[in-house]
Parts: structure tokens; C-alpha cells; sequence
């Protein structure tokens, strides 16, 4: 991210950032204890690939949505950068297991989203008035603070491989000189996520952390996340596959399938013999699927079909 000397809001969005391991230089405090944040990164990419559920069921379309690369600036220097508009700034507790509440988190979105959401809350076709309010009405806040608890979950559960944390959603301002939690000098850790319907133009969702606020799971942060997750237990292996055993599908045979007119069908009446004829073997299904041949007969008194024949199901073809 960089200032507001030059460019347009929009302009200066689509600006490389610094890299976040580069953020200190000779003579200045290092803003960043965290080293490289790939830790971070990994944990932000995995939150954006569950936040387009969160805005789906408002913006009724289909969305994208991923994490752009994360930066470590001041805080004075993040809110300079951020367009002199209509802001929602939605504060998120912190609170590690077994902690008390560390800091709080910023949930930080533009205030025409945050209008054009709330039209197409309300039935709208999604627009916001051409010039922006000053505030927003409590509609509006009651909005942001949803969007707040319905990415708690999600966001918690992104954080799980490094900490359990709960995040707990408070009083939406307008103003970030009011976010009593947060001071110009705080070093803050901006995650940006990209939310885009179709071939719409994206808009984007901060996620601030303090510095600060994080410090109590440093240590976790250093470690890298790996993708691969340990061997299931044994004991819950054998009852997972003990459950798929015991499922029950419909087994079923087709002795004939006889073709008539539609002006034989509607002459047909009570006592009419329709002639069907098959074949020494008929098809055994497995639901859709075709599980062999077979003879029919008897057994104990009950009609019966002996397997003559199994077809070589292959499981991996069945499913895309």
C-alpha cells in the first residue's frame, strides 16, 4: 500500500504493496516480529476460500474471492491511505482459549458496499445513493455487525492450525479516531480479501490485526502450516468404514421393458395380456449402476435371481 500524495482511491489499490519481510529499514522500528507472515498468508488464503459463502446469500450471485498479499505499516499510515469516504469500521475481540480478550481485530469495508448490500438486503437491485451519507442509519450498522458474526466462524476456523481464538463482533464507527483499542503509532497487519460477481469489478475487505494483539501466539506464527494432516486414528477409521458397510442400496432386476404405441396404451383395459419375452440372463442394478447378469428362479418357495455374471465396477470412473 502506499500514500495518499498521488492517484486515485482505486488507482492506489491496484498498486504493488510492499513485501511485508522488507518492512523495516536501517534507523526505523521494525514494525514486523513475525518474520516473512507466511504463516499469515497461508491462514488468510484459507479464510477467503470460505468468505464468498458469507457475502453469496446477500449479493444473490455467484463470487470469487481470494487474499491479496499482506503489508505491515502503521496504523495512522493504513487509515491515510484509506479513501475519504463513507468507512465501516467493525472492531473484533480477540480472545485466545483460555485467554482473556488480547486485542481487537478491524473488520474494514467501504461505506457503498456496505449501501449496496443493504438495498439488495431489503429487495433492492443493489444501489447506493450517488452521494454517500456522512453516516450510516442503524440498518446499515445492524448489517456490518451481521457480516462481523457470520465471518467469526469461518475466520476461526481459518486460524484453528495455529490457534483456537474467538472473535467477537462489537459496535460498528464511522470514524477510526473512535476505535479506542487503536493508537496512529500501533503497528497493524492489513489482510485484504477480493470479492467479485462474475465479470464484476471487485471490491475489497480488510482484515486489520495489531501487532500487538497477536503477540501472544508469536511463536505459532514463526511455525509453518503444512497441508498434510496426520494419519487418522485407527479406531476412527474402522468405524467410518464400518458406517459405509451399512449402507443399504436397492438391488433390482429388469425382466422386460415392452414397447407399445401410445394408441395401443390408450385401448388397453382390464383383462389384456401384454406379451413380454427375455432372454435366458437379465441385467441385476445397483441403483443406476448395471451389477451383473443373472438367472431367475426360485428359492424357498420365493422368486430368486442367481448371479451368472459381475461387472467390474470402477469407483474412481463413477464420480467426476
Amino acid at each position: 500500500m502506499v500514500n495518499t500524495a498521488s492517484g486515485t482511491a482505486s488507482e492506489r489499490r491496484q498498486r504493488p504493496r510492499q513485501d511485508a519481510a522488507h518492512a523495516a529499514a536501517l534507523g526505523v522500528a521494525n514494525l514486523n516480529p513475525f518474520g516473512d507472515l507466511h504463516t499469515l498468508q497461508h491462514l488468510s488464503a484459507r479464510f477467503a476460500r470460505g468468505l464468498r459463502h458469507v457475502f453469496e446469500p446477500i449479493l444473490r450471485r455467484a463470487t470469487r474471492s481470494w487474499a491479496e498479499p499482506l503489508s505491515v505499516m502503521r496504523f495512522a499510515d493504513y487509515v491515510a491511505e484509506r479513501p475519504k469516504v463513507l468507512t465501516a469500521w467493525l472492531p473484533l475481540a480477540i480472545r485466545p482459549a483460555g485467554s482473556p480478550v488480547t486485542g481487537h481485530a478491524l473488520l474494514v469495508m467501504d461505506g457503498r458496499f456496505t449501501l449496496e448490500m443493504l438495498d439488495l438486503y431489503f429487495g433492492g437491485l443493489g444501489e447506493a445513493p450517488p452521494v454517500l451519507p456522512t453516516e450510516f442509519s442503524p440498518a446499515a450498522e445492524a448489517l456490518v455487525e451481521r457480516l462481523g458474526r457470520s465471518i467469526a466462524e469461518p475466520l476461526a476456523a481459518a486460524w484453528e492450525p495455529v490457534s483456537r481464538i474467538d472473535l467477537t463482533p462489537g459496535r460498528v464507527e464511522i470514524n477510526a479516531a473512535m476505535l479506542s483499542d487503536f493508537d496512529a503509532e500501533d503497528a497493524v497487519i492489513v489482510t485484504r480479501f477480493g470479492i467479485a460477481a462474475a465479470s464484476d469489478k471487485p471490491v475489497f475487505v480488510d482484515l486489520v490485526y495489531p501487532v500487538a494483539a497477536l503477540k501472544p501466539i508469536g511463536a505459532s506464527l514463526n511455525a509453518r502450516v503444512h497441508g498434510r494432516t496426520a494419519d487418522p486414528e485407527p479406531k476412527w477409521r474402522n468405524g467410518l468404514a464400518r458406517a459405509a458397510m451399512s449402507v443399504r442400496f436397492p438391488v433390482r432386476s429388469v425382466l422386460a421393458e415392452p414397447i407399445m404405441s401410445l394408441g395401443a396404451l390408450i385401448e388397453l383395459k382390464e383383462g389384456d395380456i401384454i406379451p413380454v419375452s427375455f432372454g435366458q440372463f437379465v441385467p441385476i442394478m445397483v441403483g443406476t449402476h448395471r451389477l451383473g447378469t443373472g438367472v431367475v428362479g426360485t428359492q424357498n418357495g420365493k422368486a430368486a435371481i442367481c448371479i451368472h455374471h459381475l461387472e467390474q465396477l470402477d469407483l474412481e470412473d463413477e464420480h467426476p
